[in-house]
């Protein structure tokens, strides 16, 4: 069940890399890579609906060590009109893995681009945090129905990132 924040609102969190800040609705290195839920050249940003899930996220792909040494910015988009956000129906989906931590297949990409075709969001359950959801985002067709309400710089707790045990 997608879970909006305060009042109905939606939220997009994205942890960005400092140096990528001013194209993080592009879609650009999901593009280049392919993503879950996106085939390479196609583009698409990947966002949780909460803050913590986005910087599990980003942590699960790139290490807490990453994040304690190299600037991102945190960012929060709130989505201007909720309907237009698709719940992925999880009993609908063609292949339970999919929800598991993984490479994704062929299959699993085109199925996501097909809901990009569709929608200009759309939620998954986060792999890293089975009770957390992740959103995706259409640059094109969601182009003017969010609008950017947050930005500044993240501090990681250092104790995610501590020194090696001497012992």
């Amino acid at each position: 069940m997608m879970h909006a924040s305060g009042g109905g609102k939606v939220f997009l969190w994205r942890l960005e890399r400092a140096r990528h800040v001013e194209t993080w609705e592009a879609g650009i290195g999901a593009e280049k890579a392919g993503g879950r839920w996106n085939s390479r050249g196609r583009r698409a940003v990947y966002g949780s609906l909460d803050p913590a899930t986005a910087i599990l996220e980003v942590a699960a792909h790139k290490g807490f060590t990453t994040l304690d040494t190299v600037p991102h910015i945190l960012l929060c988009a709130e989505i201007l009109d909720p309907d237009c956000v698709h719940q992925l129906a999880i009993d609908c989906l063609p292949n339970n893995n999919w929800l598991i931590p993984g490479t994704p297949g062929q299959g699993q990409q085109q199925y996501g681009d097909g809901l990009l075709d569709e929608h200009p969001f759309f939620t998954v359950p986060s792999t890293v945090s089975r009770h957390s959801w992740n959103i995706v985002l259409n640059p094109d067709s969601a182009r003017g129905k969010y609008r950017l309400c947050l930005q500044e710089r993240f501090s990681l707790d250092t104790r995610l990132n501590p020194p090696p045990d001497p012992w």
